[in-house]
Order: structure tokens, then C-alpha cells, then sequence
């Protein structure tokens, strides 16, 4: 079993290389750095912007980054183009913002900054100190990267594809060499063969989580460990048995290799962009938080989350492994339906 995998390129470019590749591409670029400021285009003169206080002006710049042009035409065409947010004039009191809706999150931004500063103009203008104030503060360490968020999902995509294409690949090729046939009447146990598919599994999600935890802690990426961090083991060993499951079910179905590849990579695939491990599943339309409910990647990814880096404790991984060992049971006895130990 672990000779079948190390020897298989592809089970191992996709279930080690591959999130590895993630990890050091996503971490090295969002770790560390701060946000850009949004680019904003100043056509003409802006009183409202260029009469600012130097103190205030530095603030603004921590949000727009304001650069000014002589032609509007040419201004909003840069809008168009993606390559700036917006356009900015002043016409008396007026002040004019021309955006695009195509980034709704940029316009959004652009949007929310622009009345944040008008109706502060307009209580600066009154001259009445304002009623209340604002104090706002990040609920995480400052030292927080981007990486506490990268390395989770990363993890449970990689102990996903791992499990789902070491199972599939290797029942599809046993079947089609008819090796499968050969052990339902060699004197081996069929519990044997199953029970050595799990723990080669298990034994490699186990060495994935310690490789990928490791590269993240690397100084360059900064991945700080806190909270209950060791039910990160029973987690990727519950996640590990619900994706077997899947693989056994696409190894039951799929015909030939590349009708098993190309039917793990339609599970695995969408999966990990509905389930979080790539963008964060709230950020998404109401529909894809309903459907990571049911998706065994959104308790694999979010149990990794919250032991590894949202400080929780032991508990905070009971429902997720629950969930799954739940989800294993199910897709294994809908798997048997189809499964076959030759292809007559």
C-alpha cells in the first residue's frame, strides 16, 4: 500500500505538492503585508480633499491612495478598465464619485469611505463637537498573518484529495489489473486489505498535517499555533475516513483511471471553494453556506481552524469529528451498492 503510493506521481502531487505549492504561493504573498490603499483619481481641483489638515490627510492616505488628472473622459475610462476604483470632482459643495460596479467589493469600500468622510466634512462644518465617537480595534494579535487563515484550508484540501485519490485510484487500477479478483480468493482477509487501505491513509494525513503545519511556521510564512492545536491528530483522522469513504465510492463508479481522476477532481474541486478551504465561505452567496453544511470540508476546515488558530479549545472539535464519522458511515454503505470487484 505505501509502495503503491509513493510510486504514484500523481496521488502524490496532488495530496503533498499541490496544498504545499498553496501554502508557500498564498503565504508568502498575504502574510505580513498590509492592505494597498485603494486607487482613486482626483480630477481637477477637490477643496474638500486638498484644504485637509496634513494629520487627516495622512489618514485618508492610509485608505485611498489619490492620484489627479486634467481629463475626466480619461479618468473614468481608467474606471472601466479596472485599473483604477474611482473618480473623484468637486462641483461647489458637490462632491462626485464615479465608480465601477464591476469589483462590488472595491465599490462598496470606495463607497463607505467617501460618505464616512462627507459627513464628517459636514460636522466639521457645523462646528458642533460630535456627539459620538468610534474606537475600533483588530479581536485578533496584532502579529495575526494571513497565513493563520491560509494553512488551515490548505491542510484540509490536501488531507481531502489525499484520501480521495489514494482510495479511487488505487481500486480502479487493482480492478482494472484484475488484482482485486485475485485477492477475494487469495487466502487474505477482505477486512485485512480494507484495514491496510486505512491506516496507509490515516499514516499519510497524519505525515501531511505535520509537513504542512511545519512549512507554515517557517519564519517567512509566521503560523502561530494556539488553543487545543493536538486535536488537529483526531480531526485529520476523522476527515481522513470521511474522504475514504468518497474515494471508495468514486473507485465503486469510475470505470477507468482518468474517469476516476477527472470524477475525484469534480467532488474534491468545488468543494474546497464552497467549503472555505480556498476563499472564506461567508463571503459567498446564501446558497453556498447552506450547502457547505452538508459538505464534510467545511467541518474538516473550520474544526482545523479553531483548534489551530481561533484559540479553542478541545471541544470546539467534537461536532466537526462527529459529523464526519457520521458522513463516513453513509457514503461507505452507499459506496458498497456499486462497488465490483472486476470490470464484467
Amino acid at each position: 500500500m505505501f509502495k503503491g503510493f509513493y510510486r504514484d506521481r500523481l496521488s502524490v502531487g496532488f495530496s503533498v505538492l499541490f496544498p504545499l505549492f498553496f501554502i508557500l504561493i498564498f503565504g508568502t504573498v498575504l502574510s505580513g503585508g498590509a492592505p494597498s490603499a485603494t486607487k482613486v483619481v482626483q480630477v481637477g481641483a477637490v477643496p474638500l480633499i486638498d484644504q485637509l489638515p496634513a494629520q487627516a490627510r495622512q489618514e485618508l492616505g492610509q485608505a485611498l491612495e489619490i492620484t489627479s488628472a486634467d481629463s475626466l473622459a480619461d479618468a473614468v475610462e481608467q474606471v472601466r478598465k479596472g485599473e483604477v476604483a474611482a473618480v473623484v470632482q468637486q462641483d461647489g459643495d458637490t462632491l462626485s464619485v464615479q465608480y465601477s460596479s464591476a469589483d462590488q467589493v472595491t465599490a462598496a469600500t470606495v463607497r463607505g469611505i467617501f460618505d464616512a468622510f462627507v459627513n464628517a466634512a459636514n460636522i466639521a462644518a457645523t462646528g458642533a463637537p460630535p456627539t459620538y465617537t468610534l474606537q475600533t480595534s483588530q479581536v485578533e494579535d496584532e502579529s495575526l498573518q494571513a497565513i493563520q487563515f491560509i494553512a488551515p484550508g490548505m491542510i484540509g484540501y490536501g488531507i481531502a484529495i489525499g484520501a480521495v485519490f489514494g482510495a479511487a485510484m488505487t481500486l480502479i487500477t487493482w480492478r482494472e489489473k484484475k488484482l482485486l479478483r485475485r485477492l477475494r480468493l487469495a487466502p487474505v482477509s477482505t477486512v485485512s486489505v480494507v484495514a491496510s487501505r486505512v491506516v496507509v491513509s490515516i499514516v499519510v494525513a497524519l505525515v501531511q498535517l505535520v509537513l504542512f503545519v511545519g512549512v507554515s511556521m517557517l519564519p517567512f510564512l509566521g503560523l502561530r499555533l494556539s488553543g487545543a492545536w493536538y486535536m488537529a491528530v483526531p480531526l485529520t483522522i476523522a476527515g481522513t475516513l470521511a474522504f475514504l469513504a468518497i474515494g471508495l465510492f468514486v473507485g465503486s463508479v469510475a470505470k477507468t483511471v482518468e474517469g476516476g481522476s477527472g470524477l475525484a477532481n469534480l467532488i474534491t474541486l468545488p468543494m474546497a471553494f464552497v467549503s472555505g478551504a480556498f476563499i472564506p465561505a461567508d463571503s459567498g452567496p446564501e446558497w453556498m453556506t447552506v450547502v457547505a453544511k452538508f459538505l464534510p470540508l467545511s467541518y474538516l476546515v473550520d474544526g482545523l481552524k479553531d483548534v489551530l488558530v481561533r484559540g479553542e479549545g478541545p471541544a470546539a472539535a467534537v461536532v466537526p469529528i462527529v459529523v464526519m464519522l457520521g458522513f463516513a458511515v453513509a457514503v461507505t454503505l452507499v459506496a458498497t451498492r456499486f462497488f465490483r470487484w472486476d470490470t464484467a
